[in-house]
């Protein structure tokens, strides 16, 4: 006798778990239990990389967040100024056209360092600075010349058209007391660099009295004065001259070596 489909239960098997259901309930739940926790554990898995995820996001958008509120602080609050101009806000020429003139411009350090400081145009060929660059102590100020070129008119172009194509821009920098200029500075310390102001160029009528053009010929003179007086040599120091900490050689004692260099010379011929 054939049997098809070898699969078939026997019934006495059958009527087995029939009087037995616990088995198959047994091993069903046993099933359904390792596939809820395979499942459980794929999603403390996926938990997990969502945690890691969600951590490095939340960091990322927190440091970008500080940067934005450190811009926003800046922006907010610029930079305290380091020196005081005069002019503050624009440099005043003569207006004469085909000739070169000079402005002035007053720099005070307000700040209880030393400060040091450069000029920058927008026409380096036509215009210059003297000093371009320099340290001021605490306190202290000079007054710094503009030369400028002023070119001919065009197109019947009038003195009141011309004021705002060119530009100055002067930068400050702390510097430590005995440190000397050089225009490296600048390009050294360049995060600690501050624009001190934006001068813009005004021309007035040299030949119409104004209190800008009685001003200007005061620091002008005031600026050569200064530039006269750094040409002579140091004048002779009167009294005692200090030669070092704790000595001084005065005039008495000079003339007492001189009288013993001779006394000493004339032993000498004598014998």
């Amino acid at each position: 006798m054939a049997i098809a489909g070898g699969a078939h239960t026997p019934r006495s098997e059958a009527n087995l778990f029939r009087f037995c259901p616990f088995w198959s309930s047994g091993n069903a739940s046993s099933s359904s239990s390792l596939s809820s926790s395979a499942h459980n554990n794929h999603n403390h898995r996926s938990e997990g990389n969502n945690t890691a995820t969600s951590a490095s996001a939340s960091s990322s958008s927190s440091s970008s967040s500080a940067k934005t509120v450190s811009a926003v602080a800046r922006s907010l609050f610029p930079p305290r100024r380091r020196l005081r101009l005069d002019p503050s806000s624009c440099l005043y020429f003569p207006y004469e056209p085909g000739k070169q003139v000079r402005s002035a411009v007053r720099l005070k350090n307000t700040s209880k360092s030393y400060v040091a400081f450069k000029f920058q145009t927008t026409a380096p060929k036509s215009c210059y600075m003297r000093p371009p660059g320099g340290i001021i102590a605490p306190g202290e100020s000079l007054i710094a010349t503009v030369f400028k070129f002023v070119e001919q008119p065009e197109n019947n172009e009038k003195m009141s058209d011309q004021k705002n194509k060119v530009k100055f821009k002067i930068m400050s920098l702390k510097v430590k007391e005995g440190v000397d200029y050089v225009p490296e500075l600048f390009d050294e310390q360049k995060d600690l660099v501050s624009v001190e102001r934006i001068l813009k160029v005004v021309f007035i009528d040299p030949e119409r009295p104004s209190p800008a053009l009685e001003k200007l010929k005061r620091q002008l003179n005031e600026a050569d004065t200064a530039v006269e007086a750094r040409k002579k040599p140091p004048p002779a120091e009167a009294g005692p001259r200090v030669v070092a900490e704790g000595l001084v050689i005065d005039e008495w004692k000079e003339r007492r070596e001189r009288y013993l260099a001779r006394q000493q010379v004339q032993a000498v011929d004598s014998v």
